[in-house]
């Protein structure tokens, strides 16, 4: 892929997928940051949703062999993965993040280990909010945006034109590309 690679300084960088459509970019996305970054150490995590568009094969290639976690308790670990990722982490990525996964952590549900990693962490955190149709006019969903963008340290990156899978139709509800939230990352960290 011949994207420009931002200044990014992370060590340590989880990327969260979430069960949009975009997700099916995830292993081209792992394999630009380990060839423009490969000092950044990157552990992904996929919802239980995100498996419908990618796989923890596909994901574990691109990343240089590391396995990708997938945010469900009923896996077989002995440590709590929560703690890790929100204390390992230097920044996080939530690329896409859904309409429910925005509501989830506005709302402050934490019932998988990346959504109280999420809730827990001191590190930045970038959420690249991807809509359905009529998803970024809904009452529900600004206001949702808006206390997460009120969080110290977190950015929500607004959706942005795209043509619609579903519709066809182009209009405001793609993630934001993917650089652009490892800028927003960066500019957090600096900030910090």
């Amino acid at each position: 892929m011949s994207t420009p690679a931002p200044e990014f300084t992370g060590e340590r960088l989880v990327v969260m997928a979430t069960g949009g459509i975009q997700t099916t970019l995830l292993p081209t996305w792992l394999d630009w940051l380990r060839t423009h970054y490969p000092a950044t150490q990157v552990r992904c995590v996929l919802t239980s949703s995100a498996l419908r568009f990618t796989t923890p094969l596909a994901c574990s290639v691109f990343n240089g062999g590391r396995r990708p976690f997938t945010d469900r308790w009923d896996q077989d670990v002995d440590h709590a993965v929560h703690v890790e990722l929100a204390e390992w982490s230097d920044g996080i990525i939530v690329h896409p993040a859904t309409f429910h996964t925005v509501t989830r952590l506005a709302l402050g549900i934490t019932d998988t280990p990346m959504t109280l990693a999420l809730q827990c962490t001191s590190a930045p955190v970038v959420v690249c909010p991807a809509l359905p149709p009529g998803g970024a006019d809904s009452p529900a969903y600004r206001a949702h945006a808006a206390t997460l963008a009120e969080r110290p340290h977190t950015t929500v990156l607004p959706p942005t034109q795209g043509v619609s899978a579903s519709t066809g139709h182009t209009q405001i509800g793609t993630a934001a590309f993917f650089p652009h939230a490892l800028t927003a990352l960066q500019d957090l960290k600096e900030t910090l």
